[in-house]
């Protein structure tokens, strides 16, 4: 009998280059150390089972030692013992981690994050289609294998969202889950998109909801009532008329004194954007606590992450409204559906109302359209910055008479069209 195999031993052997070596370790009959002509070295196990001859890799050198070894072949001989093949068992064992990484790879969860990472990543509206995605796809087929989505399956989804009264997020919906299937069309990833042939859910017409003066007086209330960070966002998004991502989004850094400054990549439009901030909105942005972390987001909860969760945000706002509404009134109130981009259009025709001239509005709203379209929008670099700030103030000052509730003469009209 030769001297069992030892660390140096194995460190020594040298491989061949012509052909594979197999060299027995006697302290353990059937293991063996195999060297290709590489120069690769791993352990295997040499046994009969069945009548038939068997061989076993249990794991490459140097990360299984002498005595691993040993110890896997000794395993695997007792295994043969109890009539039970360790060749087979590892073969079922491989075919179940494949099987289920292959299934991992099909998941609808899988295939959105991937579809972020590689295609969204690079869209401007990106992250909001990757939001939107993730809340009404993959909180319900996410563990499911995007080869069983039927087309049904799509009309379910979107009749449950159309349910809610959500009818233009059903169409959005829609769209966005037509481009992410085609997307895997285009990857060989499914054969055909479950969308094709699905209609939109309902024909969308322009919204021109307006919070009236009562509506303005429950929502105002409502902010103050509910505070950090739904009540400041509300008032900010109220104030300053500003897109919900784009105040969502707002920073330290931005916020120079009285000018709230973002960059072309923080807009809608591509075009850098200066916001004057009337001394009610200061003092609004000055009230909220800020958190310390990586970023320096004014609205946050996490200190490195601005604010989501839109739709329950929204929903805190209306509810307390409905609470402030009946309580004054002294009967139950009925408020119509609202959203966040619905404080926009009302602060547009808030300024309006001041007579604040059409081409100032959309200075003050960063909207290019109408006025501010075509040759106007080429040549005119005016920037109305002191017309913006007159605008905005008396826009502040209007809602504040709107919640205190004096009579209407006060407004003062700040312009003609």
């Amino acid at each position: 009998m030769g001297r069992p195999l030892t660390t140096k031993a194995v460190e020594a052997f040298k491989p061949n280059a012509s052909k594979r070596l197999e060299i027995a370790d006697p302290a353990l009959p059937g293991l063996y150390l195999v060297v290709q002509p590489s120069g690769a070295k791993s352990w295997a196990l040499r046994y009969r089972f069945g009548g038939k001859p068997k061989k076993l890799t249990l794991g490459r050198w140097p990360l299984m030692g002498v005595a691993d070894a040993r110890a896997a072949a000794s395993d695997a001989v007792e295994e043969v013992e109890c009539g039970r093949d360790p060749s087979a068992a590892k073969q079922r064992t491989k075919a179940a981690r494949l099987e289920a990484q292959l299934s991992e790879r099909d998941k609808v969860k899988t295939l959105v994050e991937q579809y972020a990472k590689r295609h969204l990543a690079s869209l401007k509206s990106g992250s909001t289609v990757k939001r939107e995605l993730e809340r009404h796809v993959v909180v319900y087929w996410g563990e499911r294998d995007i080869h069983d989505i039927a087309r049904r399956d799509v009309i379910e989804l979107l009749d449950g969202i159309s349910d809610s009264g959500r009818l233009v997020t059903a169409n959005r919906v829609r769209s966005y889950l037509g481009t992410f299937f085609g997307w895997c069309v285009d990857r060989d990833i499914i054969a055909m998109s479950p969308t094709q042939g699905v209609k939109p859910v309902a024909k969308e017409r322009s919204r021109d909801r307006v919070l009236s003066d009562d509506e303005i007086r429950w929502f105002w209330l409502s902010c103050e009532d509910l505070g950090f960070p739904w009540g400041q966002l509300g008032q900010t998004l109220l104030l300053t008329g500003q897109r919900l991502g784009e105040v969502a989004g707002m920073t330290d850094p931005e916020i120079s004194g009285d000018i709230w400054s973002m960059a072309p990549e923080r807009t809608k439009n591509g075009r850098a954007h200066n916001v004057p901030l009337s001394e009610t909105v200061s003092e609004v942005l000055r009230s909220v606590d800020r958190l310390k972390g990586a970023s320096s987001f004014v609205f946050t909860t996490t200190g490195a992450k601005p604010l989501s969760g839109f739709h329950k945000g929204r929903k805190y706002i209306a509810e307390r409204m409905v609470e402030f509404a009946s309580e004054q009134s002294g009967k139950p109130v009925e408020i119509p559906h609202w959203t966040f981009h619905d404080l926009r259009r009302t602060a547009a025709t808030g300024m309006a109302r001041l007579g604040v001239p059409v081409r100032v509005t959309e200075a003050v709203l960063n909207h290019v359209s109408g006025t501010g379209g075509g040759i106007v929008g080429v040549y005119q670099r005016h920037d109305y910055a002191e017309e913006k700030r007159q605008a905005v103030e008396a826009w502040a000052r209007l809602v504040a008479e709107i919640v205190s509730g004096p009579s209407s003469c006060n407004v003062v009209r700040i312009g003609k069209e």
